[in-house]
């Protein structure tokens, strides 16, 4: 199926320098934005703490909630709201028994609002040392999804393709950072996971590109890189629109639909699908031809 089926002939590379200093200039905003907000607003599991989410059978102020938490410790506790009679309390406060936990915030509760005006649905603690172990190891990951993008593409293909898929793929992360600090999203392991699935989303993509490539300049050997980037773009373009786009659709829906648990979570996938396909066709290939400009290589018949 081809969502485009006339052939294209857009110079893709020739608008390289736009689109790089497009992304340079979304990056200096994330930067801008992270030191704004004093960095990322990390959730429970980094940051450490406690998190209770509450349902009420009835209106509730938010400023009501934070004066009946007072009264047990809870001080300075921040209150989200969550959905219709819904909150999120919280606090950097976190006890080693959940059991016990549970009984002071239920008994609290009940003193204030009344018996059986609310519902405990949850209740998760993190202490400080477990939230920094889990900071490292979600860094780690993503750094070692890097690596092992780069031993791969540049064994299948060259040194120079496994750079430009790289460079990429920071783009991807860093872009999608931006936007979730722009909107002031929760940085958590959901986000973590989606940050890894938007790594393998995209170089996918790429990867797809690179071996139209790699044909075209085994078939093609008259043509220069730029003239073979560009043709190889043009020739994927409708397999990378089609397929975006309907990965764009599903999470649309479950940005929409599938509650407000996934939604910081499908927020971040639709940032990252599309961002993901912008830089497989305005940021990794390009990168490939910068590349062989700075070091000039033999491309015909290798690639």
């Amino acid at each position: 199926m081809e969502l485009i089926k006339t052939k294209t002939h857009i110079n893709f590379v020739g608008m390289m320098k736009y689109a790089i200093s497009m992304s340079l200039t979304v990056i200096i905003i994330g930067i801008a934005s992270l030191i704004w907000h004093g960095g990322p607003n990390y959730g429970i599991d980094f940051a450490g703490g406690t998190l209770i989410q509450i349902k009420f059978q009835n209106d509730i102020h938010a400023d009501k909630i934070r004066a009946a938490f007072k009264t047990i410790g809870f001080e300075g506790s921040i209150i989200q709201s969550y959905g219709p009679k819904e909150f999120i309390v919280r606090t950097a406060e976190s006890e080693s028994n959940a059991k016990d936990l549970t009984a002071r915030v239920d008994g609290m509760l009940a003193s204030a609002f009344g018996s059986g005006a609310y519902e405990i649905r949850r209740i998760e603690m993190v202490g400080p040392k477990v939230g920094k172990d889990l900071t490292r190891k979600a860094i780690m990951a993503i750094i070692f999804s890097w690596i092992g993008i780069l031993i791969y593409v540049g064994v299948r293909f060259e040194f120079r393709y496994a750079l430009g898929g790289i460079i990429a793929l920071v783009h991807d992360i860093l872009i999608t950072i931006t936007f979730l600090s722009l909107f002031d999203k929760e940085f958590d392991l959901n986000i973590v996971a989606a940050l890894l699935t938007i790594v393998g989303y995209s170089i996918n993509d790429t990867i797809v590109v690179f071996d139209r490539i790699r044909e075209n300049a085994r078939n093609n050997t008259r043509q220069t890189l730029f003239e073979i980037i560009n043709v190889s773009v043009n020739q994927t373009l409708s397999r990378t629109i089609l397929t975006s786009l309907t990965v764009f659709i599903v999470l649309l829906v479950l940005f929409f639909f599938g509650g407000s648990v996934i939604h910081d979570f499908t927020f971040a996938l639709l940032v990252g699908v599309v961002v993901g396909t912008y830089s497989s066709i305005f940021i990794a290939s390009p990168i490939v031809l910068l590349f062989e400009k700075v070091k000039p290589n033999t491309l015909k018949g290798k690639i």
